[in-house]
């Protein structure tokens, strides 16, 4: 994994590496820190994807690698049910830190990950919010002090994925010059009560500035 990582530093291509249990996640920092040392470059954006279980050590280094944790909000609502008797209840504190990593100074992308999970985007929103399930459960959320505000749930599915992808010049904040790609919904999702934003309902979706869907 190092040697990759090498050639794609040398070569000026973006590594993504997908890691889920803490010693994954660690294996690929280690290779990264590794490969940085050797070939160091500037804005090199190496990700790793879904980074859902991390140990308490291998937090802040996604920030003192510049490596972006791309993670998928609705893995913890799916896995919460059964997360802490398979991990135990101190490696599940490492769970989908989304908290943690945001207080370190790094983004996280957010996504669906379709086909494994809901391709519904405000399922993402309600899970990054809430950490809770479409009934409202666990009350209070799991593990809650991992929560994203409202704002930062809205970037991770927005400016933050273009960012992680080199296309924050084109994409993921509506501003002169990006392509207008928006959605008009029937709520306020940034402001209404946690137990309203999955009944949010599509009236517009537009693509590069043109209406390509309207509720009848």
């Amino acid at each position: 994994m190092k040697d990759v990582a090498v050639r794609a530093l040398r070569a000026g291509f973006q590594l993504n590496v997908h890691a889920i249990g803490d010693r994954g996640n660690r294996v690929v920092l280690d290779a990264y820190e590794q490969a940085f040392r050797e070939v160091p470059a500037a804005d090199h954006r190496f990700r790793i994807e879904h980074a859902q279980v991390l140990h308490h050590d291998d937090i802040p280094r996604f920030a003192h690698l510049d490596v972006i944790p791309s993670m998928q909000a609705t893995h913890q609502t799916s896995d919460m049910y059964w997360a802490p008797n398979r991990l135990g209840y101190s490696r599940s504190l490492g769970g989908y830190v989304w908290r943690s990593l945001l207080n370190t100074g790094v983004i996280i992308p957010n996504g669906t990950d379709f086909p494994v999970e809901d391709v519904d985007p405000l399922k993402t929103f309600h899970s990054s919010v809430t950490r809770q399930d479409g009934n409202g459960w666990p009350t209070g959320g799991w593990f809650p002090d991992q929560r994203m505000t409202r704002e930062e749930a809205l970037k991770s599915m927005t400016l933050w994925p273009a960012i992680a992808a080199f296309q924050e010049r084109d994409l993921g904040s509506l501003a002169a010059g990006k392509y207008a790609d928006f959605v008009l919904l029937d709520r306020d999702i940034m402001t209404v009560a946690p137990t309203s934003i999955l009944g949010a309902q599509v009236l517009a979706t537009y693509v590069a500035g043109r209406a390509v869907y309207e509720k009848k």
